[in-house]
């Protein structure tokens, strides 16, 4: 089964049934139960070192970085640097962190994200592509040895998490928010830090985490009050 159908599938079946216990429980979550985000029935296992996959994928991410123009470059290092709802400033077309409401909301789903994925790249445990080729120009750290962080993105979940919370609290924004949050995970690929298989991975565990916490009971008035507050400007 192609990787993108594997992602899929793991990602239906945890949204329609419970996955096995969790042996970890996320750092920072309050919210989400660890028993539906095991890693390993969550997503499907990246490529094996070495293997021919793999190498696929590096090549994938050497061309990635070597077609970045400067100006996407810049980009791909601003986004790099803006783990969080500002990412969506400009598509929202106001600063999202002066709303009281939505920053909170946001701010909510970015910690449960976050916990999610850290327990996942704790159990993967994949190495970034510049650790696979130390000479591949990147924008992240340049100890190659402590870079086993590789699946899924931590960017590119929390990028679609919010991306598909602000979705469904600004639904007529949707195709303008949702290309953002494709050119946000992207700029980790640009950045040479990330293979394309985590921002997919990214991809399941940040939709499938807002999903979640928007349909948990305890965040209802929350949402209801960014909901307002972002109809109201």
């Amino acid at each position: 089964m192609p990787a993108t159908r594997r992602v899929l599938a793991a990602f239906a079946a945890c949204l329609l049934a419970p996955c096995a216990p969790a042996i970890a429980q996320p750092e920072a979550a309050h919210y989400i139960d660890p028993s539906a985000f095991v890693p390993e029935r969550l997503l499907p296992p990246p490529p094996a070192a070495g293997s021919a996959r793999e190498k696929r994928e590096l090549d994938e991410v050497r061309q990635i970085v070597a077609a970045a123009s400067p100006a996407r470059l810049d980009q791909a290092r601003w986004d790099g640097a803006h783990e969080d709802a500002s990412a969506y400033n400009a598509v929202i077309g106001r600063d999202l962190t002066t709303l009281p409401q939505t920053a909170a909301l946001l701010s909510i789903v970015t910690e449960e994200t976050e916990g999610v994925v850290v327990v996942a790249k704790d159990h993967f445990a994949r190495l970034r592509p510049y650790g696979a080729d130390p000479a591949l120009p990147h924008c992240g750290k340049k100890d190659a040895t402590a870079a086993p962080r590789s699946y899924p993105s931590g960017h590119a979940s929390i990028g679609y998490a919010l991306a598909w919370t602000l979705v469904r609290l600004m639904p007529d924004r949707a195709p303008a928010i949702l290309a953002r949050a494709d050119d946000y995970a992207m700029s980790r690929a640009v950045c040479g830090v990330h293979y394309l298989s985590d921002l997919e991975a990214g991809h399941v565990v940040g939709t499938l985490v807002a999903e979640r916490l928007l349909a948990d009971p305890r965040l209802a008035a929350r949402i209801a009050a960014a909901r307002t507050e972002l109809s109201a400007h």
